[in-house]
């Protein structure tokens, strides 16, 4: 049976162990090199870039977050061990894993880290789709020919290019179309390689939950529950025209992925729509104070984000959730676009101010869309506000202080409350 050495990158037939340099770490599967669509994720990204640059960390488990009434945005695996998840509230992650170290996202470093990432798979192949900083996909097909070696061992070598240079680790996924790509980079984590062929495709999916399938959340997974369609082997029950009268598009998507299909193509070109950061409150607040230290600092997470990726936005989007689950959404689109935090806090505290006093709320969200080059902002000025151009400088000067010196070297009041 094909396989590969992921440690040395020599070809095997069936041996456990490679003969050449002892690892255990050897890879086995009849369709190893004929696959050509790949997912590589990250392992818990933005906490093992704060592991490599600070070792006395190796051994402890980080969050990365923000305060008690935050949420987490990833956790090393030692963290997971205990229970820690993406997207759980901050004081639950803490009663989990009290000795957690917590530690602010660093979004201009792990963006850089990122770039660096995203130039290595370039090299392997023109057709790479990022989902974030931390996952693409690739498809490496008809690249056997310019690398001499067929995809499987690109992309391992890949993965121990990035241990050996940037001193993080990552999980693939090859597979015969994306949705299955995306499935099998999960199976394995940290420093995984799973394979999921053509021929085992029915039987791998037969008794697999529908929650395995991106995109279907708790909200889906439910609806799903209540016609009884747990398991892929209760999705093939349905005709393709009942589950899209019941379900709609998803119902649609649905019929295709319960039989492993997935037409998709990786797309290079594919445009990010939108930058946005939410929270949901532990406890629903109205306190005009907390909800306008949570508005700055999502401003500041998506201005940092779109200046860690070039872009800016013209349109700011206001997300709030009352305590009986109704969502307000405010929107305003700018005369030119933006990327400066000043300017998406000052237009979404006025969305805000628009609403009135509507809450207490449970959930709080900025968003900046209609997406464009970052050499198209904030050309023109505000008239109306004489202040701008200045805090603008101030608020450059000030990112270039935090690039020089850590993030937690310039940091405005409204920030603590």
């Amino acid at each position: 049976m094909p396989g590969l050495c992921r440690d040395c990158l020599i070809r095997l037939s069936d041996e456990r162990r490679c003969p050449s340099c002892g690892s255990p770490r050897v890879l086995h599967h009849p369709e190893l090199f004929d696959l050509t669509i790949a997912h590589m994720d990250c392992d818990a990204f933005y906490a093992s870039v704060e592991k490599r640059d600070n070792p006395e960390l190796a051994d402890k488990p980080v969050i990365i977050g923000g305060g008690r009434r935050g949420v987490v945005s990833t956790a090393c695996y030692v963290a997971r061990i205990r229970g820690v998840r993406s997207a759980m509230p901050m004081f639950q992650a803490l009663k989990l894993c009290p000795d957690a170290v917590v530690i602010k996202p660093r979004m201009s470093v792990y963006a850089e880290v990122s770039r660096k990432i995203r130039a290595m798979m370039d090299e392997l192949t023109p057709d790479v789709e990022p989902l974030s900083l931390d996952e693409a996909f690739m498809d490496l097909s008809g690249t056997q020919r310019l690398h001499g070696a067929p995809p499987a061992v690109m992309l391992a070598r890949l993965v121990k290019r990035m241990k050996d240079e940037l001193g993080l680790t990552g999980s693939i996924g090859l597979s015969h179309n994306k949705f299955l790509a995306k499935v099998a980079s999960d199976l394995d984590k940290p420093r995984g390689f799973s394979v999921i062929g053509k021929a085992e495709t029915a039987e791998f999916l037969h008794d697999k939950p529908v929650r395995l399938i991106w995109g279907i959340g708790p909200a889906a997974q439910e609806s799903l529950e209540r016609v009884g369609i747990r398991s892929f082997a209760d999705l093939l029950r349905w005709d393709q025209e009942a589950l899209t009268a019941r379900f709609g598009t998803m119902g649609h998507r649905l019929w295709y992925l319960a039989r492993g299909q997935d037409k998709r193509r990786v797309s290079a070109h594919t445009p990010m729509k939108s930058i946005s950061n939410e929270t949901t409150f532990f406890e629903d607040t109205a306190d005009p104070d907390i909800l306008d230290g949570h508005l700055w600092r999502m401003a500041e997470k998506v201005a940092d984000r779109a200046k860690a990726k070039d872009l800016a936005g013209r349109v700011v989007t206001l997300k709030l959730k009352r305590a009986n689950h109704k969502l307000l959404t405010r929107r305003v689109s700018l005369r030119d676009a933006t990327q400066m935090a000043d300017r998406i806090y000052r237009t979404a505290r006025g969305l805000f101010d628009q609403v009135g006093d509507q809450g207490p709320y449970r959930l709080l969200g900025c968003g900046l869309s209609d997406l464009c080059p970052a050499d198209q902002a904030d050309i023109s000025g505000d008239l109306l506000d004489p202040g701008a151009a200045q805090r603008s400088r101030a608020e450059r000067a000030a990112d270039e202080i935090r690039r020089r010196f850590g993030s937690d070297a310039i940091v405005k009041g409204r920030a603590l409350r």
